[in-house]
């Protein structure tokens, strides 16, 4: 079951617009309907059911500066978790576009990598653009799973 460039770019636009439904449930619904719909991307999108995830968010610092758990992924997305005090909620920020730029991607058989940028709108018209990079894995019943999520921003010299 190898993993084909096609599947790099659904994986790309599914995440981006996973981020704008979990933005947009919490407008509408608070924080319970913005946690339900990001738990939902946790388990359909990354990979920790099959293991600890890299994920690197953009805005984590410290002894916090990884999420290995999904508990960890789940507040930096939508923050209000007081386990995680400084996660503001990178999910909830207004998202409204996403848009990414692929610099290279390397894929052998079921597992790939991808990096490049991802510009993202917020509902004001503001655009935030971070230096990003993914790692797959096709899962036993062939569903890519990010099991390696990096994302910083650029360097400003």
């Amino acid at each position: 079951m190898s993993i084909t460039e096609t599947d790099l770019v659904q994986a790309r636009v599914a995440w981006g617009d996973a981020l704008i439904a979990v933005s947009k449930a919490y407008e509408e619904g608070g924080i319970d309907e913005a946690r339900a719909v990001a738990i939902n991307v946790l388990d359909s999108a990354y990979g920790y059911n099959l293991g600890p995830v890299l994920f690197k968010p953009t805005l984590a610092s410290g002894d916090q500066t990884f999420r290995p758990t999904k508990e960890g992924a789940l507040s930096y997305f939508v923050g209000h978790d007081d386990n995680f005090p400084l996660d503001g909620g990178f999910g909830i920020k207004g998202w409204r576009h996403c848009e990414s730029v692929t610099s290279a991607s390397f894929i052998e058989g079921d597992v790939a990598m991808w990096m490049g940028w991802i510009s993202l709108t917020d509902k004001d018209g503001n655009v935030t653009t971070v230096d990003k990079s993914w790692g797959y894995k096709k899962d036993e019943n062939g569903t890519l799973r990010i099991i390696h999520h990096h994302s910083s921003l650029p360097y400003q010299p």
